[in-house]
């Protein structure tokens, strides 16, 4: 089984995968090709992907049953004792205020609404 998800792609890649994989959702691609194929379909996506973004997953002989490929994606595999995961960008703490001196989070009007009147 192989998954391909394409994330702003130009259309002409959406229908170049049709001719292999069956596109169940947009931009979300199924299949089952030979292993030779996947890779030359691969080769085309990062080829003609262009500011998009784009992830394979496909099965293979290995303790989790599957693997898989990115390409000008934020997310990026990473190798953990025998195991693929994912690792994620770490995202930047909100300040607690706005850059214009605003703040945020509860008014005291949502407080009382929520905690009662006192």
């Amino acid at each position: 089984m192989t998954v391909i998800v394409l994330t702003n792609c130009p259309a002409g890649l959406r229908g170049f995968l049709t001719r292999w994989l069956l596109e169940i959702s947009a931009g979300v691609f199924i299949g089952n090709p030979s292993a030779r194929i996947r890779d030359v379909l691969w080769d085309e996506v990062q080829q003609f992907a262009g500011q998009g973004r784009a992830l394979l997953a496909h099965t293979t002989n290995n303790e989790q049953g599957f693997t898989f490929r990115t390409h000008d994606h934020s997310w990026h595999p990473v190798d953990h004792e025998g195991l693929t995961l994912i690792r994620r960008p770490n995202a930047v703490a909100a300040p607690r205020s706005g850059g214009d001196g605003t703040k945020t989070g509860w008014s005291k009007a949502s407080k009382r609404r929520r905690f009662g009147r006192n």
